[in-house]
């Protein structure tokens, strides 16, 4: 019902950065011009909107003038259709960004059956790989799809026949410089391999960096330097080219936007 482009953060994994890449994005579009809203499916820890609100009050305390995406936190107990509160904000906003929770629940494959890019940060490491796809322990190729390879393949079909419309799945490699280089080069392979199989592209996500926690309490991101009230050093430069690069690599101008009449 609306013209958006959606982006859904999915992983049924916690620890992989899901909410932290989930709420740069967010911010990182609305900084380059978009109108951006955010929903944070994650009812209990709410990471995503307690990021945004703690934007929004340096914003009030400050007097800066930092964009701030429209975001709202989705609550079953009070209207338990997801699609709708989706729908309605695709109808509103440029891009519609998801957080879901670290878990399967018919919210989230909700969401995930609306998306056009579906994104699923994971660290770069066999445990976290083996959330979609099986490795063999002497080889380390892959054996053959899991459970959430599967998930994503319904959600698939689902999309296309509620509309005719393509999911573009992301997944994100975060935390990459904490790998040694042998093992990096078996994920990578493996990964490689598996997104032939299932159909997703790879990209590099955000490293681990202390500032990232930092800036959580004033909303900020490696965008807003400005309102650091500091020099940029080496590291947090290298950082925002990171940021940078995963927007790039996510290529939303490169998928059609929903079609007013295909919802």
């Amino acid at each position: 019902m609306g013209n958006g482009h959606l982006i859904v953060f999915a992983n049924e994994k916690g620890g992989s950065g899901k909410s932290t890449t989930s709420v740069h994005v967010a911010v990182a579009l609305s900084v380059a011009g978009k109108r951006v809203a955010a929903v944070d499916m994650d009812t209990r820890q709410r990471t995503l909107g307690r990021y945004l609100e703690n934007r929004a009050a340096t914003v009030r305390r400050t007097g800066q003038t930092l964009p701030v995406p429209h975001f709202e936190t989705f609550d079953p107990a009070i209207d338990a259709d997801a699609g709708a509160q989706i729908d309605r904000l695709l109808s509103e906003y440029e891009i519609v960004v998801v957080d879901t929770p670290g878990r399967d629940d018919i919210y989230a494959r909700a969401a995930i059956e609306r998306a056009d890019t579906l994104v699923t940060p994971i660290n770069d490491s066999f445990i976290d790989l083996d959330l979609i796809g099986q490795v063999d322990p002497e080889t380390f190729k892959i054996k053959k799809p899991s459970f959430y390879a599967e998930v994503v393949w319904d959600a698939r079909k689902a999309r296309a026949r509620a509309d005719g419309g393509t999911v573009d799945w992301v997944v994100l490699r975060n935390r990459l410089q904490h790998l040694e280089a042998r093992n990096m080069r078996r994920v990578a392979e493996a990964m490689g391999d598996l997104a032939k199989r299932v159909g997703f592209r790879v990209i590099p996500g955000l490293s681990e960096r202390v500032i990232y926690r930092e800036l959580f309490p004033k909303g900020l991101t490696l965008l807003d330097m400005g309102a650091l009230g500091a020099e940029a050093g080496l590291a947090h430069i290298a950082a925002r080219q990171e940021l940078r690069e995963m927007i790039a690599g996510l290529a939303l101008s490169q998928w059609p936007q929903h079609q007013a009449a295909a919802r």
